[in-house]
């Protein structure tokens, strides 16, 4: 026989799970299996159409025989480096800048962000006819000054940078008032004291504002590894992995086994991989920081 006060917390317990079965039958089912499956599917040759059949391993040995294999992980990582250099450092400045204006602080704040609103695809299709060698508006601009126009998209030299400019637009935003937030915890003592003792601009930047914000720093970098490790859109809608597979990345290899070989074995084997790479960077990546933000 439970006391009442046991009964009452039993209750209580039972109220709390019954509320949340449904949002926890909701993540198994859309979150938990369809990892389980994917893994699942890495193992086995899949069309859809006919019965599945058990390869082993199979699908990773084509995978790694595989020359586009290689290429792909090489742009991916590529990118992903172009992209901390800009993405990571771009927003930060930017916040910082904001956080120095008094006057129409509202107003940029809303212009940074704006592009965040903005649908991928229509981002990429915008950049896209920027781009443009004919009538695109940065070669008008370049025309404007006597500069000869660039192979913006074309040319294996500037497809990928070209990519990376168009992400980091689309996406510093969220970023940018990350930053701002953590910009305004900081005690404005700090910045004083530093002026009394003759700091200069950049000493303030590096003594005061980067080890206060350092846990944000952290985070965001790995959240920023993370997302451009699974660029897909840009390359998709803007170069198609061209030219000559120079903008080619895992998740459009990735796309191309799925849906255009329609093997999805081989593609479930390849997303596998990825999860791999991006779970053991980031459990490596936490524990070298540990401590540390």
């Amino acid at each position: 026989m439970l006391s009442p006060r046991l009964g009452e917390a039993a209750r209580r317990n039972l109220t709390a799970y019954g509320l949340l079965s449904a949002a926890l039958l909701c993540f198994a089912l859309f979150s938990w299996w369809p990892i389980i499956r994917g893994v699942l599917l890495s193992f086995q040759q899949v069309d859809f159409v006919n019965e599945p059949t058990w390869v082993g391993f199979a699908n990773f040995e084509r995978l790694f025989a595989d020359p586009l294999f290689g290429i792909a992980w090489r742009n991916t990582l590529l990118f992903t480096a172009l992209a901390l250099l800009l993405g990571f450092v771009v927003p930060f400045i930017t916040a910082v800048v904001l956080n120095e204006m008094r006057h129409a602080r509202a107003y940029f704040r809303l212009l940074v962000y704006l592009p965040v609103m903005l649908p991928p695809v229509v981002t990429s299709l915008l950049w896209k006819w920027f781009y443009n060698p004919g009538p695109g508006l940065f070669n008008d601009g370049l025309r404007a000054v006597g500069v000869p126009p660039l192979h913006w998209l074309d040319s294996g030299d500037t497809a990928m940078i070209s990519l990376v400019i168009v992400s980091t637009w689309a996406n510093m935003g969220s970023a940018t008032l990350i930053y701002l937030a953590a910009l305004q915890t900081i005690p404005g003592e700090l910045y004083e004291a530093a002026e009394l003792d003759g700091a200069s601009l950049w000493k303030r930047l590096w003594h005061v504002t980067v080890p206060q914000t350092k846990f944000v720093l952290v985070v965001l970098m790995l959240m920023q590894v993370i997302a451009t490790m699974q660029v897909f859109t840009e390359p998709y809608v803007m170069t198609g992995g061209g030219p000559e597979d120079s903008t080619l990345t895992v998740l459009l290899l990735l796309y191309r086994y799925a849906f255009v070989y329609n093997d999805f074995g081989t593609a479930s084997a390849m997303s596998l991989l990825l999860f791999v790479v991006l779970g053991v960077f980031s459990a490596t990546y936490v524990r070298l920081t540990k401590g540390r933000a």
